[in-house]
């Protein structure tokens, strides 16, 4: 009852996971990702273990096709599973049990897979897959939004729409970006528009946050109102006073 795609972009070093269904809060408990381990999503009659076990062979090295593998193994309701996996060298594997309700299936390639279950038809996938592709030049986030947009124009959940989240990691232990529409009528409308707002003042907040590489981040609230200035169109006009995010 969702479809989603999973990707790595090796020139960001990002990891990512985007869905959307006609379910309740599906960020809360589908898409997994980690930086420079890999992601994956766990749907259909969603096995939530799946997530954090996935992550942690995901973790030690296991590639994404043994990943799925042992995942689904010891699960004796996986042929009612859909599951699907990137490492961290792009390689892709899914699963789709036999029981999921149609229709239902997945196609993965290099650095990315789309799986879905109880959608409008094949179209979904494909769709959702070509536009990926075809967006190489495009931020990874607005590249994942056009897929799923895709899918969407292509008949997407034949129940209908409710939820969608957006998910990634890109070099950091924590998230780069992690968007979540809960109940929505139109989720991807409004995860858009999330991600829109999140390219203002949060995205300028985000250059400023400890590191990696400067693991005390930058704290001087004059540069940081500077660029928050700037960005919003220069001068003072575009400065807020509150030392907060």
């Amino acid at each position: 009852m969702t479809w989603s795609i999973v990707a790595r972009d090796p020139e960001a070093g990002a990891f990512a996971v985007a869905i959307t269904t006609r379910a309740f809060a599906v960020g809360a408990r589908c898409p997994f990702a980690e930086s420079a381990v890999g992601a994956l999503s766990t749907q259909a009659l969603s096995n939530p273990f799946f997530g954090r076990r996935g992550l942690t062979l995901l973790r030690e090295g296991v590639p994404a096709a043994d990943v799925v593998r042992l995942l689904t193994l010891g699960d004796t309701g996986r042929e009612h599973r859909q599951v699907h996996a990137i490492d961290r060298h792009g390689a892709t594997a899914a699963w789709t049990g036999v029981d999921c309700i149609p229709w239902c299936g997945h196609a993965t390639d290099d650095d990315v897979s789309v799986a879905g279950n109880m959608l409008s038809g094949p179209e979904v996938v494909a769709e959702t897959m070509r536009v990926y592709r075809a967006g190489r030049t495009l931020p990874l986030a607005d590249r994942l939004l056009r897929a799923l947009e895709a899918g969407q124009a292509a008949g997407g959940d034949k129940r209908g729409r409710q939820s969608a989240a957006l998910l990634i990691f890109s070099g950091e232990e924590y998230a780069h970006l992690d968007l979540r529409v809960d109940d929505h009528p139109d989720p991807l409308v409004e995860l858009r528009r999330l991600y829109q707002v999140s390219e203002g003042r949060y995205a300028v907040m985000r250059r400023f946050t400890p590191s990696r590489a400067n693991p005390a981040g930058i704290t001087d609230w004059a540069l940081i109102e500077a660029a928050v200035a700037e960005a919003e169109g220069g001068g003072d006009r575009g400065v807020s006073h509150r030392r907060s995010e």
